[in-house]
């Protein structure tokens, strides 16, 4: 592993445990050239995905994007910063699981709404501004009142 600091690639593992769930391995890494630490991340991929976009362009898929974007509809929500890594990474392994390496990002986006909407709301909502490309309060509207039960009468 390449050392981010100086370049060197002859750096040593120092420490090395389970993380997120027991689906990554946590290295701690020592470069003895500059004496940088650093962490690094092991985790399993069943296969290599390919998003194909709405445009039809098709581009390699990445989790830290879909990270970035989960993380981001869930900021300052009272919800454990575990459970958002267990939930990232059952969505990885159930796009995974589906058998084929193209995917539609729109089947991403929904498989994202639905796990959102089990653990948040407010980032389920969040997600789906952007998601559904909202362009006016009454887009907001619409959507909350579909969450919301009907009223007993």
């Amino acid at each position: 592993m390449r050392c981010p600091f100086c370049g060197n690639v002859d750096t040593q593992v120092k420490d090395s445990r389970p993380a997120e769930d027991h689906v990554a391995i946590r290295r701690r890494r020592f470069c003895p050239s500059c004496g940088g630490r650093f962490t690094t991340y092991e985790r399993v991929q069943l296969r290599d995905l390919v998003v194909i976009k709405s445009s039809g362009k098709r581009e390699e898929f990445d989790r830290a994007k879909l990270e970035r974007s989960i993380r981001i509809s869930m900021q300052k929500r009272p919800v454990d910063p575990e459970r958002i890594d267990q939930m990232i990474s059952g969505i990885v392994r159930r796009l995974e699981s589906m058998g084929d390496t193209d995917i539609k990002s729109t089947t991403i986006g929904e498989i994202v709404m639905e796990s959102l909407a089990r653990i948040d709301t407010v980032a389920y909502v969040r997600f789906a501004s952007v998601y559904k490309n909202f362009q006016a309060a009454d887009d907001f509207e619409d959507f909350v009142h579909e969450l919301r039960p009907p009223a007993d009468p």
